[in-house]
């Protein structure tokens, strides 16, 4: 399958919706709109292979299961995860990555970078740093509406493979385990396995494999030993103690 102009502005789409279902608590109205575009049914990017097939079908039913009672139920989840830290699922990324399980380490200094690189930044990265899953899925819906080529795709699949990729799996999973709500149980692993089938369509319109997991941390260790060198000590270059 090629990724065309059309195909990239639905998968754009995409990308914002499933930021917008991570951004903010599940209302009676937002869930009744989910269910008037039959999501996740309408996503421009259907599932493929069985994990991801079974992904849709368990959102499917937790949005019929789901009812007005269960609103409370699901603000509670969502301060869990998203405010409180209650279910240690982090939806920043440097807590999942750093050594130390930190907030606000490396990752977010790359994403930011990056973000200025397309003309973007967090609007107040103290609330919500750069690396938050939201911005980074508003990130890929931004570079999918804007691609013009296959550089653009790259640069995606970079950003894929060096950020979103690596923890996604890991917070879909710690969600699932520890959510209350079916709905949120089921969002975080459809969102990775979205991610996921993006990135094997970007391989495939590129003609490029999609690197394993051992190249892309080589990769990256190899970078960061260079950024990390030291500087070659010249005498006389610095005052005496």
């Amino acid at each position: 399958m090629s990724l065309t102009r059309e195909l990239a502005e639905a998968l754009a789409e995409d990308a914002d919706m499933l930021a917008v279902l991570h951004d903010r608590e599940l209302n009676a109205e937002a869930l009744a709109a989910l269910r008037e575009v039959g999501f996740p049914a309408n996503l421009g990017l259907l599932p493929a292979g069985e994990p991801s097939r079974e992904a849709w079908r368990l959102m499917v039913a937790a949005l019929a299961e789901t009812r007005a009672a269960d609103l409370d139920l699901l603000a509670a989840d969502y301060a869990a995860i998203y405010l409180t830290g209650a279910h240690g699922a982090s939806p920043c990324e440097s807590v999942w990555l750093d050594d130390d399980h930190l907030a606000c380490q490396a990752p977010m200094f790359e994403l930011r970078k990056r973000y200025a690189e397309a003309g973007l930044a967090a609007a107040d990265w103290r609330t919500r740093p750069d690396d938050h899953l939201v911005l980074q899925l508003l990130y890929v819906g931004h570079v999918l509406k804007r691609a013009q080529g296959a550089d653009d795709l790259r640069r995606l699949a970079t950003m894929l493979d060096e950020h979103l990729l690596r923890w996604l799996p890991d917070f879909a999973a710690r969600v699932a385990a520890r959510a209350e709500t079916p709905f949120f149980a089921v969002l975080g692993r459809l969102t990775f396995l979205w991610c996921g089938q993006l990135r094997e369509l970007i391989a495939q319109s590129l003609g490029e494999p999609r690197p394993t997991r051992e190249e892309i941390e080589a990769r990256l260790g190899q970078a960061r030993r260079g950024e990390a060198a030291p500087l070659a000590y010249l005498p006389g270059a610095a005052p005496s103690w």
